[in-house]
């Protein structure tokens, strides 16, 4: 198990980015959660297994249906089995 920090630019707000990430999250069982930022990016932490978290980092970098994935940050942290589902959080 893993959990990754992650900061997208680009165009993802205004794009169902964090509906899209929570959907895929959910689907691939990968928890956490995903906001938007004043500075225009998209912050998310994503905890589960290592091939399914990487998945859903890649998927949001290349196959969001709206959104253009500029640039990510991705920092690994260490696993804190902190949540219970994932879940968009709001500013």
């Amino acid at each position: 198990m893993i959990r990754k920090h992650v900061y997208f630019s680009g165009k993802v707000q205004g794009v169902y980015f964090r509906y899209n990430t929570k959907k895929k999250a959910e689907k691939e069982g990968v928890t956490g959660w995903v906001k938007n930022l004043r500075d225009g990016r998209v912050e998310a932490i994503f905890e589960g297994p290592k091939d399914k978290v990487n998945e859903v980092i890649r998927w949001c970098c290349e196959e969001q249906p709206h959104a253009l994935v500029d640039d990510v940050e991705v920092k690994e942290e260490e696993y804190a089995k902190e949540f219970d589902r994932f879940r968009i959080k709001h500013v």
